[in-house]
């Protein structure tokens, strides 16, 4: 368990700093280091911590059990999880009327991603894991709008071909997950078998 939270303290850490960073010249470390070396910088303490939490993730099975969930919250899950794909992958293609709504559609999925399965999941490291995710999409969403930051301005141009196109694909990669990749990904079957 100490790898995982100490994983979890180092990923969001470094988010959190670059939520809640000075945005002056002369505070910035953005500025001061440069965008490349910062970014670098960032790059490499995310990944350490990304890797520490799932290496003490998979360490901390079995865990402790907080609270059994019934068979229906699983199944909710497994419905949430379509349009958390579809919200993903729409932060990452031309902008369509679901990421315009969304205004941070990628926060709004790891939202989405981490209460399903803190629904599915009573285990202590998955409360851990999905309550960190979902704690940190709410902090960052309420930073993004301290600093005004509301998502694609309200005369910007959308495309039919954008919310068409993470429909499609956020359907193939929850389909992919569903059957094959969670298992092979996670050790976690999501479909009795």
């Amino acid at each position: 368990m100490t790898y995982l939270i100490l994983g979890l303290i180092i990923f969001f850490g470094a988010h959190l700093y670059t939520a809640f960073r000075p945005r002056t010249p002369e505070k910035d470390l953005k500025v001061k280091l440069g965008y490349g070396a910062f970014m670098g910088l960032y790059s490499l303490v995310s990944l350490v911590g990304l890797v520490l939490i799932v290496w003490g993730f998979g360490a901390a099975r079995p865990a402790p059990i907080l609270y059994q969930p019934p068979v229906w919250m699983m199944h909710i899950n497994l419905l949430l999880m379509l349009p958390a794909m579809i919200l993903l992958v729409s932060a990452y293609l031309p902008a369509g009327m679901i990421r315009k709504a969304a205004k941070h559609p990628m926060l709004v999925a790891i939202k989405i991603w981490a209460f399903g399965h803190l629904l599915a999941n009573g285990e202590l490291n998955s409360v851990l894991l999905f309550g960190s995710f979902l704690a940190f999409a709410v902090i960052d969403r309420i930073a993004l709008k301290k600093r005004g930051d509301n998502g694609l301005p309200a005369d910007a141009k959308v495309s039919a071909v954008g919310d068409l196109a993470a429909i499609v694909v956020g359907g193939v990669v929850y389909g992919a997950i569903l059957v094959w990749l969670h298992p092979v990904l996670f050790g976690v079957r999501v479909l009795p078998g």
